[in-house]
């Protein structure tokens, strides 16, 4: 069973609403989920859509066709029709969209009518649609009812209740007279319920799960997602959550709380980033641990805010002015997200460097289901000097020569010992210095003593698929999930594997895997990026001089479907 469903309408419709509460439901049943939206840049208006697929086995990205479409307005039918599976199902009420369509494939639900009718109110018509697609896969309706009585209970037991019983009806109505009933039959998910999350949730997980105290941000999308999680956990867990007036103080906020002693990270896209260039290069050269989630839309400039793209990849590698060492992460699912943002704030701290979390729109957004969250695979290691430890020492140097390039970190004020940190390049006190010799000794322990150790801490690509494949897919980032199916689908017929980047500067060593050798023994080695330029390609190149034999690259701000991706490799194929 693999069913792919589709919520369309304007902004202000509710469609999120039908969609989040479905995506649970499926989830709360047992059923694998995977969704993502598509939404214009805008408050009310435009067109918008929300798409879930869910099956009995797990998921990992979207599909092109989909068997039931709920068409909230009319440009929702003019748009995504021409999409609709054989045999798929559009659901709409043809009072709201004010207009009828004849044919099998439509039916008219009218979510409105029953709303006022059973809930006093045309709002919940949202309820009704719900349960009108519940009814047509003939799915119970105890989880839609639960999820309702915990997300409206502060609105009242009316409102509960409404919703309730416009649900109920729309299921209903949908049972008695829809004749498609047998085209959507569901199977037994055989589990218990799944836990349903998104990118930007494990993110924010990982980071209060690793001791944050200070998160401060600029809104943009699609970090914004971050801070607002942190936000409603501030007061449970003591951190700090602070919206600041730009990009610029919100790094600088960033480098003082953690000079200060405590786990400090910002957020932004590659606009705000763009802002944060001279902060950023003040953490190389103070050397003061910092974490950045680095979450991409398409651009330049102001680009397509609301949409998805991997073309930020080149700019973090290369940002800031000056050499200094910084690492890259690019989770492909929420558990990565959820353990790399972990491993940032270990790795910044241990090496006094930078590190970027890197996700895109497609990674915040998307929600994926699973049994939960690995915690057990966390770590905690407090690497800066307290108490007795940095009292007891008899001197203290905050920029102290080392035979590998990591100084002592302490927390300013907690001893007898000053703290000092400048900007300008410095001696192993941190005061100002000009001299050739110590800039020297400086660069070397920043640069070419931490960076070596730093490329060992690395993990290697994960291989999925044939142990000695003839074809290679590879990439890094969001384009895991679909990579994975796609070798799915061709393993039959071919000797394929993909090859996936989630630490991807430094690149790592090929001491423990060796994945240049399986690369350069591959028949078809291709690289499957959401930009325009190959640009994990190029780093690829530059850093080994290994080049594939092809490239598929998408652009368009929308990420990339099953359908799309098989066809791209079908090209190449031949």
């Amino acid at each position: 069973m693999d069913y792919s469903l589709k919520i369309g309408g304007q902004a202000g419709q509710g469609l999120q609403t039908i969609g989040g509460l479905l995506a649970k439901v499926f989830s709360r049943l047992g059923y694998h989920v995977f969704t993502h939206q598509d939404y214009m840049s805008r408050i009310r208006g435009g067109h918008n859509f929300y798409q879930i697929r869910f099956a009995d086995r797990p998921i990992s990205c979207s599909r092109e066709r989909v068997n039931l479409l709920v068409a909230l307005d009319k440009n929702t039918i003019g748009i995504h029709r021409p999409t609709l599976a054989e045999g798929g199902l559009i659901i709409y009420d043809a009072e709201a969209v004010r207009d009828r369509y004849e044919g099998e494939e439509f039916f008219d639900l009218p979510a409105e009518r029953l709303a006022v009718e059973k809930g006093g109110d045309r709002i919940m018509a949202n309820s009704a649609a719900v349960g009108g697609v519940l009814g047509l896969l003939g799915l119970d309706l105890g989880a839609f009812e639960e999820i309702v009585r915990i997300t409206m209970e502060k609105k009242g037991e009316p409102v509960v209740r409404g919703n309730i019983a416009t649900g109920r009806a729309g299921s209903g109505f949908v049972r008695e007279y829809c004749r498609r009933l047998d085209s959507f039959r569901t199977v037994p998910s055989g589990g218990e319920r799944l836990m349903l999350i998104d990118g930007v949730t494990a993110m924010g997980l990982g980071a209060l799960l690793s001791g944050v105290k200070l998160y401060s941000a600029y809104p943009m999308t699609p970090s914004t997602g971050v801070m607002t999680f942190l936000a409603s956990k501030a007061k449970a867990h003591g951190l700090v959550v602070e919206q600041a007036e730009d990009e610029i103080a919100a790094i600088n906020m960033a480098l003082g709380a953690s000079y200060a002693g405590v786990r400090a990270m910002t957020g932004t896209s590659g606009g705000g980033f763009a802002l944060m260039q001279e902060g950023f290069s003040l953490a190389g050269m103070t050397e003061t641990p910092l974490v950045i989630a680095e979450m991409q839309r398409p651009g330049p400039a102001t680009g397509l805010p609301t949409r998805t793209e991997q073309g930020d990849l080149l700019f973090v590698v290369h940002a800031g002015h000056g050499e200094f060492p910084r690492v890259v992460f690019a989770p492909g699912t929420p558990e990565q997200a959820f353990l790399l943002t972990n491993k940032a704030f270990d790795l910044a701290e241990k090496y006094q460097v930078p590190v970027f979390v890197q996700g895109d729109q497609y990674l915040a957004d998307s929600e994926w289901t699973g049994t939960g969250l690995p915690t057990e695979r966390l770590v905690y290691t407090d690497y800066r000097l307290r108490g007795d430890k940095l009292a007891g020492l008899p001197s203290y140097k905050r920029y102290q020569f080392t035979d590998n390039g990591v100084s002592p970190l302490a927390v300013p004020g907690a001893s007898k010992h000053l703290v000092v940190v400048d900007s300008d390049e410095h001696d192993e006190e941190g005061h100002i210095i000009e001299d050739a010799a110590t800039r020297n000794r400086m660069v070397e322990k920043r640069l070419f003593r931490k960076l070596p150790l730093i490329r060992q801490e690395m993990a290697p690509p994960s291989l999925y698929g044939a142990e000695q494949p003839e074809i290679v897919l590879a990439g890094f980032g969001s384009t895991w999930g679909v990579m994975r199916e796609v070798v799915d689908a061709l393993s039959g017929r071919h000797r394929i594997a993909m090859l996936h980047f989630s630490e991807v500067f430094p690149l790592p060593l090929t001491d423990r895997f060796d994945y240049l050798a399986l690369l350069r023994g591959a028949r078809v080695s291709l690289c499957i990026e959401s930009n325009a330029t190959g640009q994990f390609a190029r780093l690829l190149r530059a850093e080994t001089g290994f080049g594939f034999t092809g490239r598929i690259n998408r652009y368009d701000g929308r990420p990339f479907t099953l359908e799309s991706l098989l066809g791209e490799v079908h090209a190449h194929l031949g």
